[in-house]
């Protein structure tokens, strides 16, 4: 489609709807009307952005915090409450592109980079983690999964569907018994000649319930080691199907259900509230041939590849939330009076608001730096967890702070704070816990004497 020198499509000027009002075409990097013209005061923008962006994803950031601000902020606290899913704003997301940011046009997708990807994400989250986390396991954990090891039809047959934002899609490794221990993946896959059966659960789902298309692992040799997982892709209906027709996305009547696969219970969690979380059981799971998903007994190596840039997405989701807290505590230190003066004189609070914009500001260096890595087809395992490991405690770190600022108010649902630090937590277990970080890193840097068997131990 194309688009005039105001950045407008001949169908955003008719008033319809329009994937490419998001950002498409690299010479142009075309943005939504909605998009805000300001320009970013010294505190709300404390980083030289020149280090990492390009004048398009200033554009991006710029629509998606006039997005956040308009449709996100509006509703988060009572999503909050009531656990409820935001179709209305996933719908407003597909339309906008922000469910397929990375992925090529020709597949449904904006077009755009992975540092796109991971400002939206980073500017989602400032408002609701949920929201952020929305975009980042449907996207990195969902969909890349088949861009990255899928066959050509399987990309044109599901891709589509998930970049637009039609249906939501999952990724399933987490199991009762595997946890940190991805490998000790215990739901089996069968092969019956024509098709595999699977029997088994994963738990921790993230939609679990609401999404259409999941890729998940199963055992298709015995043993207790990552040899011999292999992934499939599975489909199965929606559990919000009258819900999602009166919104119009969220189901496809494209897809076939698989016989045997289906949502379980939905977990009460204290954060991510907003996220549909839930378990997923293969009973006798019919899953045809045509449905595995790369080379069989690869699942495990190939889905830890895809979680180390999940990674980057929980670091960025996680900087939102900790940069979040930071501006909230920072406004109401400003207004607050406590004994005739503003809280933000007392040092006691400007030294908790200056460590708080330190480590933000460390924390997106990590954050981007691991991303630049990415985009640049370079190795950032290292980077990834790095950025991951240290964002997430930041996180826990700077809304408990918030909270403290805040004082009794900040442990009331009328004030944000206490949201995003039951939202952070999590963020220290999902996608590989702190501890797993370190022992990550720790592989990382000491690498090249093991090799050499100068640490004890090798």
């Amino acid at each position: 489609m194309l688009s005039d020198a105001s950045g407008s499509t001949a169908q955003d000027r008719e008033g319809g709807p329009s994937r490419q009002r998001f950002g498409l075409r690299r010479c142009g990097y075309i943005v939504s009307r909605c998009t805000a013209s300001r320009v970013l005061s010294d505190t709300e923008a404390p980083m030289d952005d020149s280090l990492y962006f390009e004048p398009h994803h200033h554009q991006v950031r710029e629509m998606v915090r006039d997005f956040a601000t308009t449709h996100v902020a509006p509703v988060a606290r009572e999503l909050d409450r009531t656990q409820e899913f935001p179709w209305e704003n996933i719908a407003r997301m597909g339309e906008l592109g922000l469910l397929g940011v990375p992925w090529s046009e020709d597949l449904g997708g904006a077009g755009l980079d992975q540092m796109s990807y991971y400002i939206t994400i980073h500017e989602l989250a400032k408002v609701d983690a949920s929201h952020g986390l929305t975009v980042s396991a449907h996207t990195n954990l969902g969909t890349s999964p088949i861009v990255d090891f899928g066959t050509e039809e399987q990309k044109k047959r599901y891709v589509p569907l998930l970049a637009s934002g039609r249906v939501m899609g999952g990724f399933g490794l987490t199991e009762p018994g595997a946890g940190s221990d991805a490998g000790g993946t215990a739901t089996m896959a069968e092969d019956r000649g024509d098709h595999y059966v699977l029997n088994g659960a994963k738990n921790f789902i993230t939609h679990g319930g609401v999404g259409e298309i999941f890729v998940a692992t199963a055992r298709t040799s015995p043993g207790k080691t990552h040899r011999g997982i292999t992934s499939f892709i599975l489909t199965k209906e929606t559990c919000d199907l009258e819900r999602c027709k009166a919104v119009g996305v969220g189901h496809s009547d494209d897809l076939s259900a698989i016989p045997g696969f289906r949502a379980g219970k939905k977990e009460d969690k204290m954060g991510w509230r907003a996220s549909d979380t839930r378990e997923l059981i293969f009973e006798d799971a019919v899953v045809p041939k045509e449905n595995l998903l790369g080379t069989p007994g690869d699942g495990f190596v190939n889905f830890l590849k895809t979680l180390d840039a999940g990674r980057i997405g929980i670091a960025a989701l996680s900087l939102g939330i900790a940069e979040g807290a930071y501006e909230e505590a920072r406004r109401y230190a400003a207004t607050r009076k406590q004994f005739g003066r503003h809280i933000a004189s007392f040092q006691g609070v400007s030294f908790a608001l200056a460590d708080m914009a330190m480590e933000i500001e460390a924390g997106t260096h990590l954050v981007y730096t691991a991303a630049r890595l990415k985009q640049a087809g370079k190795p950032f395992k290292k980077e990834a967890a790095m950025a991951k490991l240290f964002c997430s405690e930041l996180a826990m770190r700077a809304t408990t702070k918030a909270v403290q600022i805040f004082g009794g108010y900040g442990y009331t649902a009328d004030y944000p704070v206490e949201r995003m630090m039951r939202d952070a937590k999590v963020c220290e277990i999902g996608e590989g816990t702190s501890e797993i970080q370190r022992i990550v890193i720790a592989r990382e840097i000491l690498a090249d004497l093991m090799d050499a068997g100068q640490v004890a131990g090798s």
